[in-house]
């Protein structure tokens, strides 16, 4: 009976007039819009250029997975330390052509899955792999949050920044925990609405850079630039993500009842997800990753049909061209970002955790002990290994190497051998 009502529930909505389907992709961009222009302005990023990216890089992703698959692709939170790190150590084209490099990890993966099964992921990385990495994406943006929200080499005084961050801060992790339907979907959207309203009674916000754009504006390209060192730098960094990808599409499978693992595959669906990434970086956007907002509103609403994904991407696009929305969104003060990213970067370090309790990972056993301990310390620690004094690995490339590296020396227990 089980299985019955859920055939029932789960068919897509056909036969909805363009109209319809242009509106409800709307409704879905608006459900990302919040994460996706979150990445750019806490990295500096141009915020049209990320719209542009997502659209783009969702086509890209339907094409690849043959339009079968509904789901949206944006700014990837995963990719906001590398990005600051490169953009301050090489400056943004060469950060742009160390990332569109980590497509190739995607690229790889897809690969491997094509010719052993997704089994082979599981081998290379397995939880007690993936998880502290993926902790330590979240905890090393930590200082990073938290000096945003009291204000730090900015223009605001301490009392205000304090203020408004928390506010921000507050009406986020309300929404998250008390709405209802679309809205617990959006709570950052509503985070920083708040915020910026405050920021609006204090007098905090300068309206000139919208009154002065145009209506309609190209985005900002970036040519990218190819450097050694931070093309090695930015290629583990793809190993979590791309991980992290494989439960995206499990995610929207559940919800969809249909096995996108087997059809189109995954080893299409991480193509996909890898060539949107090296796109995007490639006129010097934000990689992209499947969105578990946008999944969230597919179960809400219903609306299975990926041509709703098409035209979300289309709209992003569309968006993109006006030059008022990327000055109005480069007005929203770093402070209002602080208080959001409190709860972001800490969301992604739970990811981390959750990764090892679902994977079963029995943390005081001292195989699994040291990977994690070991790595652990090198993120927080910011450890460095200087290779040849001609490249320098460190952060989260860093750890994603270490782990998998122990993963392999390390003996496994007897009880995993056997």
């Amino acid at each position: 009976m089980t299985h019955q009502n859920q055939t029932t529930t789960i068919q897509p909505k056909v036969g909805q007039s363009i109209a319809k389907q242009s509106f409800v992709g709307l409704q879905m961009l608006f459900v990302a819009f919040g994460a996706l222009v979150l990445v750019p302005l806490i990295t500096g990023l141009d915020s049209n250029t990320a719209l542009l990216t997502a659209g783009i890089g969702t086509l890209l992703f339907q094409f690849c997975t043959g339009k079968q698959v509904p789901i949206f692709l944006a700014s990837s939170f995963a990719f906001i330390a590398p990005i600051q790190y490169g953009v301050q150590t090489w400056g943004i084209p060469t950060t742009m052509g160390g990332l569109a490099c980590a497509g190739l990890v995607y690229f790889a993966l897809s690969a491997l899955v094509k010719i052993r099964g997704s089994q082979a992921l599981e081998r290379i990385f397995p939880p007690v792999v993936v998880g502290p990495v993926i902790i330590i994406i979240g905890m090393g943006l930590a200082p990073v949050a938290v000096n945003m929200a009291l204000g730090k080499d900015s223009a605001y005084a301490y009392n205000d920044a304090v203020l408004v961050s928390m506010i921000t801060l507050i009406v986020t992790l309300s929404v998250a925990v008390f709405a209802k339907g679309l809205m617990k979907l959006i709570p950052i959207m509503f985070g920083i609405t708040a915020g910026y309203v405050l920021c609006l009674f204090l007098g905090l916000i300068n309206f000139q850079p919208v009154i002065d754009a145009p209506w309609f504006e190209l985005p900002k390209l970036t040519k990218p630039e190819f450097n050694l060192e931070a093309i090695l730098y930015m290629l583990p960094i793809a190993i979590a993500p791309a991980v992290e990808h494989v439960g995206g599409i499990m995610a929207i499978s559940s919800v969809t009842g249909k096995d996108f693992l087997k059809k189109p595959g995954l080893h299409r669906t991480l193509l996909g997800d890898g060539v949107a990434t090296a796109a995007a970086s490639l006129v010097g956007g934000p990689p992209n990753t499947t969105y578990a907002e946008v999944t969230g509103a597919v179960m809400l609403t219903r609306n299975f049909n990926p041509n709703i994904m098409t035209w979300a991407a289309v709209w992003a696009i569309a968006i993109s061209f006006c030059g008022k929305v990327g000055a109005f969104l480069s007005t929203i003060p770093t402070i209002v970002m602080g208080g959001i990213m409190m709860l972001v970067f800490g969301s992604i370090a739970v990811v981390g955790m959750s990764t090892l309790i679902k994977g079963k990972v029995d943390v005081t056993e001292p195989r699994n002990l040291c990977i994690i301990s070991v790595v652990m310390t090198f993120g927080i620690g910011n450890m460095f290994v200087n290779v040849a004094d001609a490249v320098s690995l460190k952060g989260i490339s860093l750890c994603a190497i270490v782990a998998i590296v122990l993963n392999f020396v390390l003996p496994k227990a007897k009880n995993e051998v056997e």
